[in-house]
């Protein structure tokens, strides 16, 4: 009967030990949770900073693309006005050119009909002249 006492003790002692052991394994997966839920947390906290980054990042271009294109519009409106101007401008010279050509061919017309008279003058002086040198 001591043998089976000794036997008894004996699978009580292991027992005793395997329950030990399984008490150490669970503190050991529990330690092991809370580093892996502190690592899982720091690893999420460095992708939210980067992202945080990288949406910066995104408002600031979104800010520099809107400030680049208020100027190319207001550089665009500013060339249209000038455009509009340069039409303007060209427009009356092109009318006061237009009043300088009626001018210039009133004139002209003047100045042939004038040079009629005056050719006729001639031919009259020269037909008066001709006469006294007949007489």
């Amino acid at each position: 009967m001591e043998e089976r006492d000794k036997e008894k003790a004996k699978g009580s002692e292991r027992w005793t030990a395997a329950i030990t052991n399984l008490s150490e394994i669970a503190a050991n997966l529990d330690s092991l949770q809370k580093l892996l839920m502190k690592k899982a947390v720091y690893v999420l906290e460095q992708r939210v900073e980067t992202l945080e980054r990288e949406l910066d990042a995104a408002i600031s271009a979104a800010a520099r693309a809107r400030n680049e294109k208020r100027q190319a519009e207001a550089a665009q409106k500013a060339a249209e006005l000038r455009a509009l101007e340069v039409t303007r401008e060209l427009e009356n010279t092109t009318k006061v050119f237009e009043l300088h050509m009626e001018e210039l061919r009133a004139k002209q017309e003047e100045i042939s009909k004038r040079d009629n008279e005056i050719k006729l003058l001639e031919a009259i002086i020269q037909t008066l002249g001709g006469r006294e040198s007949l007489k």
